[in-house]
C-alpha cells in the first residue's frame, strides 16, 4: 500500500535541471493540495528556533505557488494552520498568526500581477485581528483575478467543517426546506467551504509523516497521495514536479476498473 502512496526518502532535494520531470501538459492535475510539514525539524537540525522553520517554510510557499502558477495547475490547497495548532507554544502560534500578514503583505503584488486569486477556508472568527485583515485584503484584491486559486487552510479542520456542514442541513431540514430523504453526496459537498472548489487531484504531504491530520477527509476520497520525507522549507519545484509524475503515471479508476482489465 505504501508503494502505492509512493513515500520519498531522502534530506534536501536536488535543485538541477536534471532532475526536473518530463510531465504530460495535457494531465496536469486541477487542484493539487498540501500538508506544509517539517519546519520546525528543519530549525532543529541547524540549531535555530522552530520560527526560522516557519519563516524560510513561507519563502517554500512562494515558490511553490510560482511553479504552480507556471505548470497550469487550477487550485493550489496549503495546510497552513489548523484548529488543532492552537495548543503549541504561545509565542509560536503568535509568530504563525503573523505570517500571513508578512506573506501577503511582502507577495501580494506579484500575486496580483501573476493573476492569482487568493481565497481562504477555516474558521476565520477566531484569527486575530491583524491576520483577518491580512488575508481578507488579499481576497478582496484579488477577487476580479481568474487564474490559480490559492487557497489557504487558516484555523481549518476537517471535521469540524463537516460537523457545519451537518448543522447547516439539519437546520434546512427542520425548517421543511429540505426533506431528509433528499439529502445525498452533492448535498454534503455544498455545504462545504470548499463548495466553489473542485476536489484535490493529488495530496502532498512533507516530512515524512503519513496521516491527514484531520485535513479535507470528504473532499480527498478519490484523490491521489504523495508523501516524501523532505521538509518542507527543502521542498521545491523538481519535488512538486516529481509529485505530478508519479499521479501522471497512475491510473484513476474511482472504484471501477481499467477497460482493459473487462476484456
Amino acid at each position: 500500500m505504501l508503494d502505492k502512496l509512493i513515500r520519498k526518502k531522502g534530506g534536501e532535494p536536488k535543485t538541477d535541471n536534471a532532475d526536473r520531470q518530463l510531465l504530460d501538459e495535457t494531465a496536469i492535475p486541477g487542484h493539487v493540495a498540501i500538508i506544509m510539514d517539517g519546519n520546525g525539524r528543519w530549525a532543529k537540525k541547524r540549531s535555530l528556533p522552530r520560527i526560522a522553520g516557519h519563516h524560510e517554510g513561507m519563502k517554500t510557499v512562494r515558490k511553490i505557488t510560482r511553479e504552480a502558477d507556471r505548470l497550469g495547475i487550477k487550485v493550489l490547497t496549503l495546510y497552513a494552520f489548523s484548529t488543532e495548532n492552537w495548543k503549541r507554544p504561545k509565542p509560536e502560534v503568535e509568530f504563525l498568526m503573523r505570517l500571513p500578514e508578512e506573506f501577503l503583505g511582502t507577495y501580494l503584488p506579484e500575486l496580483v500581477e501573476r493573476n492569482v486569486r487568493v481565497r481562504m477556508i477555516g474558521d476565520h472568527e477566531h484569527l486575530p485581528p491583524h491576520t483577518r485583515r491580512a488575508i481578507t485584503r488579499a481576497m478582496d484584491e484579488t477577487a476580479g483575478n481568474d487564474g490559480l486559486i490559492l487557497n489557504f487552510a487558516m484555523n481549518y479542520g476537517s471535521r469540524a467543517e463537516i460537523t457545519e456542514a451537518v448543522r447547516t442541513i439539519a437546520k434546512a431540514v427542520a425548517e421543511k426546506r429540505v426533506k431528509a430523504e433528499d439529502i445525498d453526496e452533492s448535498m454534503i459537498t455544498d455545504a462545504l467551504m470548499t463548495a466553489e472548489l473542485p476536489e484535490p487531484d493529488l495530496l502532498i504531504r512533507t516530512s515524512g509523516e503519513v496521516r491527514l491530520s484531520n485535513f479535507m477527509l470528504w473532499q480527498l476520497a478519490y484523490t491521489e497521495f504523495w508523501f516524501t520525507d523532505t521538509l518542507w522549507p527543502d521542498f521545491n519545484e523538481d519535488r512538486l514536479q516529481e509529485a505530478i509524475g508519479v499521479y501522471q503515471a497512475r491510473s484513476r479508476r474511482y472504484g471501477g476498473v481499467d477497460k482493459e482489465d473487462t476484456d
